[in-house]
């Protein structure tokens, strides 16, 4: 997957971030944009207080089938920036995931920082289709590609 490393001037932190996308407070769960361009995007998640973490388990731990929860953010993300630095995104639903894999049992503290890469693949003003890779400090946490339909809930079938 390929990343330009195209960074806007305006710092691209968790704030910025959470202005743009649907997921508040501990949901929002990126800390910052690495790169991007039209066609790509890197982000980065601290993995600051897995113990609170939202998606947790019963056991306690933040199971790797999660890390497509971090690559849908990093998507959505990237439609805000496509979309203009200051412009809100369209809304975007995730419709499916395929050829997912996982390649550890569960997300670790040891794994911070996550890099989050998300690639357009194709797409138009009402799909979109990505290839995301998940990486962490231990190696690679889970790849597949993602399906994202756009303003679903105006009225298009």
């Amino acid at each position: 997957m390929s990343t330009n490393n195209h960074v806007p001037h305006t710092p691209l932190d968790r704030e910025w971030i959470a202005q743009r996308i649907p997921h508040q407070f501990d949901m929002c769960l990126l800390d910052a944009v690495r790169h991007w361009s039209p066609e790509a995007i890197e982000c980065e998640a601290l993995l600051e207080g897995l113990g609170t973490h939202p998606l947790r388990a019963a056991d306690g731990g933040v199971g790797a089938v999660n890390a497509i929860e971090y690559a849908a953010q990093a998507m959505a993300v990237h439609g805000a920036l496509v979309a203009g630095m200051n412009d809100a995104p369209k809304a975007g639903y995730l419709a499916s995931v395929r050829g997912v894999n996982l390649h550890v049992d569960a997300i670790a503290a040891s794994d911070a920082p996550l890099r989050v890469r998300a690639e357009r693949l194709s797409g138009d003003d009402r799909n979109v289709l990505y290839a995301f890779r998940v990486d962490g400090a231990r190696g690679a946490v889970a790849d597949g590609r993602a399906a994202v339909v756009l303003d679903a809930g105006e009225g298009h079938v």
